[in-house]
This record gives C-alpha cells, structure tokens and sequence, in this order.
C-alpha cells in the first residue's frame, strides 16, 4: 500500500475518530457475512458504532488522541467500537454481545481505553458490572430524597395527630350545642 493510500486512509479514521475518547476493541475476524450484518444492526440500534481497522494505519490515526493506547501491542486487524452515552453503558452492551457465544462466536473482547487509561478485557468486563450513568443518577436521587421523605414523615406525623385533636375538639363542641 502506498504511502498517499495509507496517509487518506488515516485521515478517514481519523475524521470518524475524532471527540471520541472512551473506546473498547473487539476482534471480529472470521466472522462470516451474516454474522457481521447481524452484530454491525444489534450495535447501530443500541447507538454504538463499530469500525474494522488495520492495527498500523489506526495507530498512525490515534497517534496523538487517547485512543493511542488502544493500538499497543496488538497485531493485524481489529474493530474499534464507541459509542453510548457513557463508558460504562458500551462495556456492559459489549460484554453481553460477547457472551453469545451462540449468536457470535468469533466475536471476541480484546481491551479498551477509559479516561485516558488502556483496560484489559478482564477489566472492561469489571466495569460493565459497574452502575452506569441513569443508574447512578436513580441512586443519587433516591439519597437525596430518603432523608427528604423521613423529614417530612417525621414533621407532618405530629401536626396530623394534633389536627386530629382539634377535629374531634370541634365535633365534640358542636355535639354539645
């Protein structure tokens, strides 16, 4: 391959690459045809894109992004997947797919890169047990709101119990006229 194909391939990568700097990397080779559509459909419906790459032109591509570190120490092709609205939601949507081994068997986790730092495929596979975004917020909220709800348990318990006085002061009053 020439120098000018390999510098408009790294610049396309490069392009469809760029803002992107959470990324997990799959190995996808071997996959028959149908397989490949099937993944390619499962992950574009979940918003996740997924771009087969030669190892050398990628790394070439990422040179200076933190996705560098995605392309260390690997060999020949590989498939770059991002996507999702975190980190967390990607690891845990590819961790499923690479489960099914039934659906896809040469579908297979290689590592990633999160905030900058490289990730094992055993490590990928511990964050996606990891709450994600929307499950972090419903925790927070229900944190936030517990104290609010024992608070205001706590405030109305002793003002309903005296209006219940009153009550029965006033029919007992209106009883005796």
């Amino acid at each position: 391959m020439s120098k000018y194909v390999k510098d408009l391939l790294s610049n396309e990568i490069q392009n469809r690459l760029e803002g992107v700097e959470d990324a997990i990397i799959v190995d996808v080779i071997g996959m028959n045809s149908d397989a490949t559509f099937r993944i390619r459909k499962h992950l574009r419906e979940k918003g996740i894109q997924m771009l087969v790459v030669k190892r050398s032109i990628a790394n070439r591509a990422t040179s200076e992004t933190p996705l560098s570190l995605l392309f260390e120490q690997k060999q020949g092709s590989v498939a770059v997947v991002w996507g999702c609205e975190d980190f967390v939601s990607l690891a845990k949507e590819i961790a499923s797919v690479d489960k099914q081994d039934d659906q896809f068997p040469k579908f297979t986790l290689k590592g990633g890169v999160m905030d900058g730092e490289s990730l094992t495929a055993e490590q990928v596979l511990a964050v996606s047990k990891w709450p994600n975004r929307e499950e972090q917020i419903a925790m927070l909220v229900g944190q936030i709101l517990g104290p609010g709800s024992t608070l205001s348990a706590q405030l109305l318990g002793p003002g309903s119990k005296l209006a219940g006085q009153v009550k029965q002061l006033i029919e007992d009053k209106e009883g005796q006229e």
